[in-house]
């Protein structure tokens, strides 16, 4: 990385995570374009409430009396400093490196958080061959939000308790450390006006005000130089050079050992398996694991949490940890439903606001079963498995519950598809939709097979499922057209009603009828429908929305909230999409050397992508027209999970879990 200034490295961003929800977060030139980048983002109720509490490190090489700068930023109109001027390269190998030389003298960054605590710790290793005289000045630029709010100088009072190597900041009831091996200065100052362009563009505040509390200097002439800087919630205490070298070494090996559960050896798994792990976290208020749906903002949701469970914990041996989860999620069950969201902070209670989280919990049992053959386990939350069923078949709340027909029926934007912008629904799916009752049957069958194993009297989940394939093939399957309608809509839903109340509009929602392991459909039925998704709504990152002949069909993601809820689910790419795209074409095409030339084609450009936006990760979603632009989360649980999921059981077989035919009719 050379000047003149690069404007693609601040489209690209690293993220490191601490298993808390916290994190830092950048770009490769170190200009913070997000409110959400920092340096030091901490969960001070893991894994949320998160608060950024160091944004930045302004590093000075003063030669004599002139001032070499490392930082950069955005201020109206301009960039300054101009650091990347000095910026030799960039690498997110493990964990993000940077080395700058200024005359001649070599420094070298590097960042980590240490594993279970909000504590970020960077490393300068520095190289001064000429032994030229200089000094070396570190300048915290620090603050005390939420992530999703901004500041100004005038809403925040900073008091700090300064000694000769570190300092403690206090505001309100936050409190932070910093902590170094070079001398600290109290000299505060504020930065006013840093933009954030990446907030501007997505129509909200980007201005804001950090507070520069002081320096830390060290006067050097020595060969080699190694200073650190710790930021912490907590009290580091002294710490060396041995120490801190000590820190890196234990997150590469607790990174090592991540890869190394999985036993397989192949450089897109292995990255697949490292940005996996940073999603799962400890959940305070439940005292557990759980996921977390994405960086940088989303927190841990019941949905998100139960489709990435096989991705993140299943394939790669983390079962301890699949079990921790699925526990949590079923103690919570309340009226058959388990929990979307958890509560953030203390006296809120559980949102319960989806109809397929309860599903998707029986599924995700179903294949940790099929892992592990874990019976002990299964008997311990069996009961949820029959809270779910019995509350569908009789009813729950949001109007949940199985019709005679034996399908489910629910209100409306209870599906993933929920974007609403007041009262206006923009994808309304009120009704009877096709991959809930996909997911129905297939936990029927789940339900049926798993307590079969421990000895429970399951008879009547087989009668029930009959009849949910039976009305299913009949009312969705649009034989004309060779895919299933997306929903059977309640009278008065708006939708394109090609026939009736049914909406043909043609989603990948209907993928899940012939991807799940236990599926209603007939071979032809099931070929016909991948054909359709791969024709319509393929695309190299994962599955559109919606076709582009549709009317209503947004090809690109962007502009203000409103802009991009109306793009959410109307033609915007999702990639958790494709993992189901992958086990569904191999279901339907016979297993051979072409079929898994073919799977390997639909990952050839997500093997880039991983390198080329949240570096190490896969993005929430894409543009559904070309060239796809990344968009949303730079790093979301279900795109690694459903890609890691699917490259492990679909491309590389690598799992001896059964593969379940399709519906022999």
């Amino acid at each position: 990385m050379n000047p003149p200034y690069n404007d693609t490295e601040n489209q690209r961003e690293w993220i490191i995570s601490n298993g808390l929800g916290g994190y830092a977060s950048s770009t490769p030139s170190g200009l913070n374009t997000r409110k959400y980048h920092g340096l030091l983002i901490a969960a001070m109720n893991p894994p949320v409430e998160r608060m950024l509490l160091l944004s930045s490190l302004d590093e000075e090489i003063i030669i004599d009396t002139k001032i070499h700068h490392l930082a950069v930023h955005k201020y109206p109109g301009k960039l300054y400093p101009e650091g990347y001027k000095y910026l030799q390269d960039f690498s997110m190998k493990e964990l993000p490196v940077f080395q700058y030389n200024v005359n001649d003298i070599e420094i070298r960054k590097s960042i980590t958080m240490i594993h279970g605590e909000n504590s970020t710790v960077i490393q300068y290793n520095i190289s001064n061959p000429s032994n030229t005289e200089f000094s070396f000045k570190v300048l915290p630029l620090i603050n005390n939000r939420s992530i999703h709010h901004l500041t100004t100088s005038d809403t925040m009072v900073f008091e700090q308790e300064a000694r000769d190597n570190d300092v403690r900041l206090s505001s309100g009831n936050g409190q932070f450390q910093l902590y170094s091996n070079m001398q600290y200065r109290p000299e505060a100052y504020w930065y006013y006006d840093l933009e954030y362009d990446v907030e501007r563009d997505r129509g909200y505040p980007y201005r804001e005000n950090n507070l520069n509390p002081g320096y830390f200097q060290m006067h050097c002439k020595e060969n080699e130089l190694s200073f650190f800087i710790i930021a912490s919630t907590g009290n580091k205490g002294e710490l060396n050079n041995t120490d801190i070298k000590k820190i890196f070494e234990n997150e590469l090996l607790r990174r090592e050992e991540v890869v190394a559960s999985a036993h397989i050896d192949d450089l897109f798994y292995r990255k697949l398996l490292l940005a996996g792990d940073s999603f799962i976290v400890d959940r305070k208020t439940t005292g557990a694991k759980s996921i977390i749906a994405g960086y940088h903002w989303f927190a841990d949701w019941g949905r998100d949490a139960m489709i990435a469970l096989p991705g993140l914990t299943l394939v790669n041996g983390r079962f301890d940890i699949a079990g921790e989860i699925l526990s949590t999620f079923a103690s919570h069950c309340q009226r058959g439903l388990i929990p979307n969201m958890f509560p953030e902070f203390p006296g809120q209670t559980p949102v319960y606001n989806t109809v397929d989280a309860s599903l998707w919990f029986i599924h995700a049992l179903g294949k940790y079963f099929d892992y592990t053959n874990d019976t002990k386990f299964l008997e311990k939350v069996w009961d949820t498995v029959e809270d779910i069923i019995n509350h569908y078949i009789s009813g729950t709340d949001y109007n949940i519950g199985m019709d005679e027909d034996g399908l489910i029926s629910h209100g409306g934007q209870l599906t993933w598809m929920d974007a609403k912008i007041g009262d206006f629904e923009v994808t309304p799916r009120k009704g009877k939709t096709c991959e809930i009752n996909a997911l129905w049957y297939n936990a029927l069958r789940y339900a049926e097979y798993m307590g079969d194993k421990i000895g429970r009297d399951n008879s009547r989940f087989n009668g029930i499922a009959e009849t949910t394939r039976s009305s299913f093939i009949e009312k969705f399957w649009n034989e004309k057209d060779g895919f299933l309608y997306d929903c059977i809509l309640d009278s008065g839903e708006a939708g394109d009603r090609n026939n009736e109340n049914k909406d043909a509009s043609i989603r990948p929602n209907q993928i899940l009828a012939v991807s799940l392991p236990f599926s209603m459909l007939p071979e032809s039925v099931s070929l016909s429908i991948v054909e359709m998704v791969g024709k319509k709504l393929l695309t190299p990152y994962g599955l559109r929305t919606l076709s582009p002949e549709d009317t209503r069909y947004i090809g690109t993601y962007h502009g203000n909230t409103e802009n991009r809820d109306m793009a959410y689910h109307n033609g915007t790419v999702w990639t958790w999409l494709l993992g189901h795209y992958i086990t569904a074409y191999r279901k339907t095409h016979p297993d051979s050397q072409e079929c898994r030339e073919s799977l390997e084609k639909l990952l050839v450009e997500l093997r880039i992508h991983i390198d080329e936006a949240g570096l190490g990760s896969i993005s929430e979603i894409f543009d559904g027209d070309a060239p796809h632009k990344p968009r949303g989360c730079i790093s979301q649980a279900w795109s690694v999970a459903e890609l890691t999921r699917a490259y492990a059981e679909d491309v590389l077989q690598a799992s001896n879990i059964p593969i379940r035919n399709l519906y022999d009719s």
